[in-house]
């Protein structure tokens, strides 16, 4: 885990300005030493100027003690050994305060000004050091060229080193803030990403959900609404034409067990966990995409164990409508040609839960089935007309789920189609839908 900087400014454990006491206790030690060494060169410095000694040793203290405040004020700290460089103190001050003021986050024109002035002081006081050495030497004669060659030296040896060490750590530094930086950013973007993803499984479980109920609805509520129609039929008849109504029963006997078998091959996914074996296997361990899968397989899946429902079915699926008591003509227009298994499927099942509407809500209306054969695309339209006031089948009052025309859409608009349905102006209803060949 990185530390941003909140944190960072939180973790702050150092007393006044210090970020730590260890800088605390580096910074004071570092100031007694220069206190020191300017109380010494103070004494001195007083003997030469002729004041006296304590207060060249008071101007020593109160000007080495500056180097308390290095971190806070940089600028300060080098101004007063620029200030002291005349009095031939503070050298040790000097040093640290470029280093300092170099590492700082300060301009870099403030920081090369300063050099400058601290350099050309140190030049000119060393300068008038060796100079007035020369002259009062034991007969030792230095050249024209030696004095200026040392000062210049000299200064340079006591300024480059820390402002160019000052410059390094200073940059270092803005690196690794500038790492901790992006570290913070890629852990807040990666958090972000985790985020997005859980809401992205979240939303494909919940679509996965809606295709297990869409496909469940699709595979059973036909069968079902068709077997409540022949009970209800076999419950009027069965006192008055017994053939009809042990026809009525076979017929009921054969759409359960084919409603049961798709069932069980639906659901039979959420126990074949670990292999196959069900048993010890918890609900929560099988994937959803995988009930959608075994919920599409099984709806997908005909009577005659073919790969999935096709147009060449309708007539099947018409014929048990038929056998039901509805009345329903088919019409097609058009070259009949062979589609993806997908566009088929889809085509199939608005078919087929149109005509469990109108067992539903239009039990005993004729119904016209209407199937177009184009150049890119296929149409269908399923529209029924009034239903009879008072009819047999009207009497199995089957449930609606609410569904039907909800699955409807969603199944044609995932192919790209155009789905429509609502009543028509005779009193009945329709329902259309367009599916790309492609």
């Amino acid at each position: 885990m990185t530390t941003t900087g909140e944190e960072h400014a939180a973790a702050r454990q150092g007393p006044w300005w210090w970020d730590r006491w260890r800088s605390a206790v580096l910074d004071v030690s570092l100031a007694f030493a220069s206190v020191v060494e300017c109380g010494a060169e103070g004494w001195r410095f007083a003997g030469d100027a002729g004041i006296p000694r304590a207060a060249g040793i008071v101007f020593g203290l109160l000007a080495g003690s500056a180097l308390l405040v290095r971190r806070k004020w940089p600028i300060a700290v080098v101004l007063v050994s620029i200030a002291i460089t005349p009095a031939q103190m503070g050298y040790l001050m000097a040093i640290v305060g470029l280093y300092t003021l170099a590492a700082s986050e300060l301009p870099r024109r403030i920081i090369g000004s300063l050099a400058g002035m601290s350099l050309v002081g140190q030049m000119i006081v060393l300068f008038v050091q060796l100079r007035q050495g020369d002259r009062g030497g034991d007969g030792l004669q230095l050249g024209d060229w030696f004095v200026p060659f040392a000062a210049v030296t000299i200064a340079i040896g006591l300024t480059a080193p820390p402002l160019l060490l000052g410059l390094y750590v200073g940059a270092r530094r803005r690196l690794m803030e500038s790492l901790r930086e992006r570290a913070d950013s890629l852990e807040r973007e990666l958090q972000l990403l985790a985020e997005r993803a859980e809401e992205r499984a979240e939303w494909a479980r919940g679509e996965e959900r809606t295709r297990i109920a869409r496909e469940m609805h699709d595979v059973v509520a036909h069968r079902v609404s068709l077997m409540v129609v022949h009970a209800a039929a076999l419950q009027a008849v069965a006192r008055k034409d017994p053939e009809k109504a042990v026809k009525n029963a076979a017929l009921v006997g054969d759409m359960g067990r084919q409603a049961l078998t798709e069932l069980r091959e639906m659901l039979g996914v959420l126990r074949s966990g670990d292999g196959g074996r069900g048993k010890g296997v918890r609900a929560e361990s099988v994937p959803l995409a995988a009930v959608g899968a075994a919920a599409a397989a099984a709806a997908s899946r005909a009577v005659d164990e073919s790969d999935g429902p096709c147009l060449s079915e309708l007539e099947e699926l018409i014929g048990q409508s038929a056998a039901a008591g509805m009345v329903v003509d088919l019409t097609v227009e058009g070259d009949v040609r062979a589609y993806a298994a997908e566009i088929e499927q889809t085509a199939y099942r608005v078919v087929q839960e149109a005509l469990t509407n109108v067992h539903k809500h239009a039990a005993g209306s004729k119904t016209h089935v209407r199937l177009a054969h184009r150049v890119s695309e296929i149409a269908m339209q399923v529209e029924n007309e009034p239903p009879p006031e008072v009819s047999v089948a009207s009497s199995a009052r089957l449930p609606s789920g609410g569904n039907g025309l909800v699955g409807m859409k969603e199944r044609v608009v995932a192919l790209g189609g155009v789905f429509v349905s609502g009543p028509t102006d005779a009193g009945g209803f329709r329902v259309s839908a367009v599916i790309p060949a492609a």
